[in-house]
């Protein structure tokens, strides 16, 4: 479930990337905040307290600014690549009670049958669900299936309160029967095989013109 965090938050009148690297030098995040018909908000958060409440998507934090609260869906959180820095958070204006479209992660649990493979076909369900309410993720069993099972999202077991948002017939996984190395060794001696028995490309005649 999203935890609600609060923080205090400073509004900023400066914007670009040299005030963003400027924000960002002085530990802390540049951040907007929309919704509900209001003009977006510029502020900046505490970098670390950001970094601990954005672990997970869809974090619901509690942003504090002048002294008014006010709850909000961190919905885009733009990350440096190489460095563990957060460059950038989009926030949306959420109320409690209010239902909001969110991207939830597949959490696969248990084990498939003997020599069989489990892939995630997709590793996201879109879901309706109360933004103060929102799980960590999705658990979906896999716990003895054969191969040759299918799990759509229509058929998913959602927790209580959230509802389905994705198409009913998205795969989100697959269980196909394991190759063994035998079968494995064999395919491959069967492309070698065929690539040897190819017949060679002619050799281009000379020309009569050469001497």
């Amino acid at each position: 479930m999203s935890d609600s965090n609060t923080m205090k938050a400073e509004q900023r009148t400066q914007f670009g990337k040299g005030a963003a690297r400027k924000i960002r030098r002085a530990g802390k995040v540049p951040a907007v905040m929309y919704g509900h018909g209001t003009d977006p908000v510029h502020i900046t958060i505490p970098g670390h307290e950001a970094m601990l409440a954005l672990k997970h998507a869809n974090a619901v934090l509690t942003i504090v600014i002048d002294g008014t609260e006010q709850l909000a869906l961190a919905k885009d959180v733009q990350r440096n690549p190489i460095k563990p820095v957060i460059e950038h958070v989009d926030l949306v204006i959420v109320r409690k009670g209010e239902k909001v479209v969110v991207d939830v992660p597949i959490h696969i649990d248990g084990e498939s049958a003997t020599e069989t493979v489990v892939a995630l076909e997709s590793p996201t369900l879109q879901v309706h669900a109360e933004a103060t309410n929102i799980p960590e993720s999705i658990v979906v069993s896999v716990a003895g299936l054969p191969a040759g099972s299918q799990l759509l999202a229509g058929a998913l077991e959602l927790p209580a309160g959230v509802e389905l948002a994705s198409d009913a017939d998205l795969l989100v996984v697959n269980v196909t029967q394991m190759i063994s190395q035998e079968a494995l060794d064999a395919e491959l001696a069967g492309e070698e095989g065929e690539a040897a028995e190819a017949p060679a490309a002619p050799t281009p005649a000379a020309s009569d013109s050469e001497s």
